[in-house]
């Protein structure tokens, strides 16, 4: 609960108890005190209804079996049922309320024979059914809010992703243009000065084509380079911008955006494109648990054995539906191309407990 909405939770809540205490001033006379006790307490014990949810459902009936001052009763089961995803408890509440509120004690009466009886079973039913319907739209509207966010955090994921594969074939292309042309007509320039400057006798042309060889030789190094730079976006070890390491790992887990556990071993001095295979990969089985298993733990294990580095990303059973997300599938191919790049392999598949975790195994050397 954030400080910010903490004070419209206290308002709502001591509004909540103001209310009762009125329904209680109506129903319930001075006179009665065992009734007007359970009734008071019925109203007071709302202010535990977002922590205890059912306890406070259960201390509210005594005060509707004994008074006719009910609204503790209906706002403690619609708190329970926007928090409780059983249904079948949802179901027996709303039947004891019914119960509760259809029995006159001390001299319960309860003839079914009767039609007015069953008149006001079902209009007691119904209002039992109220809160319980209410409270359920209400969970179902913030886990619809909440799936809706995560749809559109993978879209920017998915866009992003595109923007950089596009970004990446430019780059690609670009680089095969510079090695099939540029290069080949910079090598035919130094080795056309090269014959220039064993072949002519005037010793300025000479020193003039020793120049121009040098200049050449040079300028096919940085081509060379530029090279290196531009192919680097298919994973190879060169990297155009700052990449993340071991060390971003924590913050990483820590800002997921699940309950996940970080637990590693591995030393230190890690070769970079090994650190960024693991982190790439961390990255990944974290936005997969948080797209495709709502509401599940992770736990992430990183450990050294005899050069390989082997790492586990595992999640337990979503405890909420998954809405189907978009998704180009990108995310494990790429990652199983990073670990064959560097010797390694990813693999991926359920757990015995329904959970699912991804595998990387790379050696510690990176070759």
């Amino acid at each position: 609960m954030t400080p910010r909405r903490l004070p419209a939770t206290l308002l709502v809540d001591a509004a909540l108890v103001v209310v009762s205490l009125l329904d209680v001033w109506v129903n319930v006379t001075t006179d009665e005190p065992l009734r007007l006790a359970f009734a008071v307490a019925a109203c007071l014990c709302l202010l535990l209804r977002r922590r205890l949810p059912l306890l406070t459902f259960l201390i509210t009936l005594p005060a509707v079996v004994l008074s006719d001052a009910i609204f503790a009763a209906l706002a403690a089961l619609y708190t329970l049922a926007s928090l409780s995803r059983r249904r079948g408890l949802l179901a027996l509440c709303a039947l004891a309320f019914t119960l509760s509120d259809m029995t006159s004690w001390p001299s319960p009466t309860f003839d079914l024979s009767d039609p007015a009886t069953l008149i006001t079973l079902g209009y007691t039913s119904a209002t039992a059914a109220a809160p319980v319907f209410l409270g359920q739209l209400v969970q179902t509207r913030r886990d619809l809010s909440l799936r809706i966010a995560e749809i559109s955090e993978a879209r920017d994921h998915e866009r992003l992703l595109t923007a950089q594969t596009a970004l990446a074939k430019e780059r690609a292309q670009l680089a095969r243009e510079m090695h099939d042309v540029v290069s080949h007509q910079v090598s035919l320039i130094a080795v056309r000065a090269g014959a220039l400057q064993v072949g002519s006798q005037d010793a300025e042309v000479k020193e003039a084509a020793a120049t121009i060889r040098r200049l050449s030789v040079q300028t096919l190094d940085e081509l060379r380079h530029m090279v290196s730079v531009l192919r680097a976006s298919g994973g190879r070890p060169t990297e155009l911008t700052p990449q993340p390491s071991l060390a971003d790992l924590r913050q990483l887990v820590d800002t997921s955006g699940i309950e996940a556990e970080l637990h590693t071993d591995v030393p230190d001095g890690l070769p970079p494109t090994v650190q960024r295979a693991i982190y790439r990969t961390v990255q990944e089985g974290l936005t997969n648990v948080r797209k495709h298993a709502p509401g599940a733990d992770a736990t992430v294990r990183i450990r050294h054995d005899g050069g390989t580095v082997r790492l586990t990303v595992t999640n337990t059973v979503p405890t909420r539906p998954a809405f189907p997300l978009p998704s180009a599938h990108y995310g494990l191919v790429g990652l199983r191309q990073r670990a064959a790049l560097l010797g390694g392999t990813v693999t991926s598949g359920p757990t015995a407990d329904g959970g699912y975790e991804l595998r990387l195994e790379l050696p510690a050397d990176g070759t």
